[in-house]
């Protein structure tokens, strides 16, 4: 299968729905096998909303589980050492169940998906699940960037008119506002460590500490301030097991922009004008009511 062949195929998927939430067409068509996706009890999950620090945290538990070993964690890929497991393409690579179900435990998945939708048999197994959360306004800057660089998402189009699709919900794996309201309500019922984007920011070495805890690793200082190192942002940017350059050009073009842009906390400052902010705060306000989380949008 040529490059030609595959870029034809991926160009810009659009959008269905599942239950109401929107997802990529080929997410959708493929649906049951990842509702009936096996979970085993030692697996840990990493969930997110798009574009909230994903990879960063992926990259600290692996760093976790592996004692700090650099060389082990540049063992593949990022993608390939934690199986993405609603991934399906119409191009000629394995699906994330696929990927998961050919790993030996303890297997690290990855999902975006909004609590509603998870695969039942996660909580059938009472699986650990690792949340973290990105402000609205930084996620949907990043979401934009994203999608613009991603050519197998929808257009973004402008940021004015993505700006508006966001808030509307009308984006892959549906509402910010619900997805990160969702998976707080549960963390009082299930095994849920759920982070903020902006605590690791200020203060990486309190974050990871509680990632060990979690996973029960007692690691000492040394190697703490050593996994701290290796998934800071700079570090990762640098690392192509970790910065998606392994990833074919055609599908992430990277030339548009990095998949590791900033990694601030702020930039949203850099692209609302005062009139999208105004909006954006009446809108969340509403669709925020009623619910204990609160956000930091600058540090």
């Amino acid at each position: 299968m040529t490059e030609d062949v595959d870029f034809k195929k991926m160009m810009r998927l659009k959008l269905d729905y599942i239950n109401g939430i929107p997802f990529l067409q080929f997410i959708c068509k493929n649906w049951e096998k990842i509702w009936n996706f096996q979970a085993r009890s030692d697996d840990l999950l990493i969930c997110t909303y798009p574009k909230a620090g994903t990879t960063w945290i992926q990259e600290i538990v692996d760093l976790i589980q592996n004692d700090g070993d650099i060389k082990r964690c540049q063992r593949a890929p990022c993608h390939d050492r934690v199986p993405f497991i609603e991934l399906m393409t119409p191009l000629s690579f394995k699906s994330g169940v696929e990927q998961a179900s050919e790993m030996p435990s303890p297997r690290v998945l990855k999902s975006h998906i909004p609590i509603q939708l998870l695969p039942p048999s996660f909580w059938e197994h009472n699986c650990k699940v690792i949340y973290v959360a990105r402000n609205a306004k930084d996620n949907l800057v990043s979401y934009f960037h994203f999608g613009r660089m991603n050519q197998g998402m929808p257009d973004p189009g402008t940021w004015p008119e993505f700006f508006e699709t966001f808030l509307a919900g009308e984006v892959s794996w549906g509402p910010w506002h619900d997805h990160v309201k969702g998976w707080w309500e549960a963390r009082e019922h299930h095994r849920i460590l759920y982070l903020f984007y902006e605590d690791m920011k200020e203060n990486p070495a309190r974050e990871i500490r509680k990632v060990m805890q979690f996973l029960e690793k007692d690691l000492d200082e040394k190697i703490l301030e050593k996994i701290a190192h290796h998934s800071s942002f700079q570090t990762m940017k640098e690392n192509p097991m970790a910065n998606f350059s392994t990833m074919p050009s055609f599908i992430f073009d990277q030339s548009i922009s990095p998949f590791m842009r900033k990694g601030t906390v702020g930039d949203w400052k850099t692209h609302f004008t005062v009139a999208q902010n105004e909006r954006f705060n009446e809108d969340y306000k509403k669709k925020m009511a009623g619910t204990s989380l609160t956000f930091r949008t600058e540090l």
